[in-house]
C-alpha cells in the first residue's frame, strides 16, 4: 500500500504549515512519520492511501501488524500469447509479494484451448493471475497489476469501452473476481521490454514448458 504523510508543522511564535509527502510504502512512511513526531513541532499528522482513505498512526501500525504473516506490498506482471493456427493461449503471471519481512516471487504460466485472438489472450492471462491470487489467500488489499496489453489495462480502467463480443465476459469474470477477493485494483499499462518476464512466461506455456515456481527475493 502507497501512504501520503500530512502533517501540520508549527515553529514557536510563528506561522504553521501544512506539508504533504510524496507517496512511499506504508513502512517506510510510519518510520518517517514517528521521527517527525519526535521533533515536538507537528500536529494533526496522518496518513492518506493511495485511494485517499485516511489513517493515524495507530491504525497504521494495526494494519501492519496484521498483514504482516499474510502475502502484502503485491504487485502483478501478466502477460497473454496467442497461435492463430490452433487458437491456443499462453498465459504469463508473475506475482511479486512480501511476507513475514521477507520478499518472494511466484512465476506460473498455463495453456488454454479454444480462444480466438491474442487480446482474448491478455484478458485470460490477467483472470488466471487473480486465480493464482486467490490460492495465495490474498484478500482485500490494493494490488498493482502491470500489463503491456492497452485494450486490456484501458478497457479495465474504462478509459476505452469494451467492445469486442468475447472480450465482455472475460471482463466480467475479472471484476467478479477482484470483488469477491477484495481487491482494491490498481492497473499500470507498461512497456514490452519491462514486461518481459511475464511474456517468457506465455511464450513457454505456448510450447509446452510449463512453470510453478515460487523463490526468495534477496533484497
Amino acid at each position: 500500500m502507497k501512504i501520503r504523510i500530512e502533517w501540520t508543522y508549527k515553529v514557536p511564535k510563528s506561522r504553521e504549515a501544512v506539508f504533504v509527502s510524496e507517496e512511499m510504502a506504508a513502512a517506510e512512511a510510519l518510520v518517517i512519520a514517528e521521527d517527525l513526531e519526535r521533533t515536538g513541532r507537528v500536529k494533526n499528522l496522518h496518513f492518506s492511501d493511495q485511494f485517499d482513505n485516511s489513517w493515524t498512526v495507530k491504525e497504521l501500525k494495526a494494519y501492519l501488524k496484521g498483514i504482516e504473516t499474510e502475502p502484502h506490498n503485491i504487485t502483478v506482471y501478466f502477460d497473454g500469447g496467442y497461435e492463430r493456427t490452433t487458437r491456443t493461449a499462453g498465459l504469463g503471471c508473475a506475482i511479486y509479494y512480501e511476507q513475514n519481512s521477507k520478499a518472494y516471487r511466484l512465476r506460473t504460466n498455463a495453456k488454454l484451448a479454444g480462444l480466438t485472438s491474442n487480446n482474448e489472450s491478455e484478458y485470460a492471462a490477467l483472470h488466471f493471475c487473480l486465480q493464482e491470487l486467490e490460492y495465495l489467500e490474498v484478500h482485500h488489499l490494493p494490488v498493482r497489476f502491470m500489463g503491456d496489453s492497452r485494450i486490456v489495462i484501458n478497457g479495465l480502467t474504462n478509459e476505452w469501452p469494451t467492445i469486442e463480443e468475447q472480450l465482455i465476459p472475460w471482463a466480467n469474470r475479472i471484476e467478479e473476481k477482484i470483488t469477491k477477493l477484495g481487491i482494491q485494483a490498481e492497473y499500470e499499462l507498461i512497456p514490452r521490454k519491462e514486461n518481459a518476464e511475464a511474456d517468457k512466461l506465455a511464450t513457454q506455456a505456448l510450447h509446452g514448458v510449463m512453470i510453478a515456481a515460487t523463490s526468495e527475493v534477496i533484497r
